[in-house]
């Protein structure tokens, strides 16, 4: 359990705008959760993606980058979303900040399991939404009513 408290309405907002989420930690092997979850932010949600991986290979058709740094300048990201241990968050979390005025980033989600306190903080007093410790794919049934089918708007 975390001390941080998610906001539903951050959480609906997300799961609901049609956006770009650069994905830290996707790569291309079928059997990691990040590949099936990214996998349904893009085909049910209609997400963009950016897979984040220091192989950098394409993953769902989309071209990867070793680092969010490696993103040409002027490409906006709305969300980063994290896949990684939390004991490897933190500097992550401080490179999202860093470029958040280069590639227009507005929110964290820290996928379950990834939790880091003092890093969702320092990310909050940046101005981002932080979401931590919970799934896209977890929230969206409970907070879109019914089967969410006309739910992302745009």
């Amino acid at each position: 359990m975390t001390a941080h408290r998610n906001d539903p309405a951050v959480i609906r907002d997300l799961l609901t705008t049609p956006a770009t989420w650069a994905v830290v930690g996707l790569g291309d092997n079928p059997e990691r959760t990040a590949f099936g979850v990214s996998k349904w932010l893009q085909l049910e949600l209609g997400m963009q993606l950016i897979p984040i991986h220091p192989k950098a290979l394409p993953v769902h058709g989309a071209q990867a980058y070793a680092s969010l740094a490696d993103i040409p300048a002027g490409t906006k990201v709305n969300v980063v979303d994290y896949f990684v241990n939390s004991e490897h968050v933190a500097p992550l979390v401080d490179e999202a900040i860093d470029q958040k005025g280069r590639l227009g980033i507005e929110s964290l989600w820290l996928q379950l399991g990834v939790i880091d306190e003092d890093a969702a903080a320092r990310a909050e007093a940046a101005g981002l939404h932080v979401v931590m410790d919970t799934c896209p794919k977890i929230e969206f049934p409970r907070l879109i009513p019914g089967d969410g089918s006309a739910a992302v708007t745009g």
